[in-house]
């Protein structure tokens, strides 16, 4: 079981670097398309990895 949770957690942590990356990789403009401002971008990937 811990082994377990520690799986998750670094999946989880590899999803929010990817989410990460890829929204800095945008535009302010495509971003802007998203409704995402760039100070958001950390707060978004660590929705989408954490939540």
């Amino acid at each position: 079981m811990f082994v377990t949770y520690i799986l998750s957690k670094i999946r989880a942590y590899k999803l929010y670097r990817a989410t990460l990356r890829e929204l800095s990789q945008l535009s302010d403009h495509e971003l802007a398309d998203l409704g995402i401002s760039r100070f958001q971008i950390a707060s978004v990937a660590h929705q989408a990895a954490f939540a």
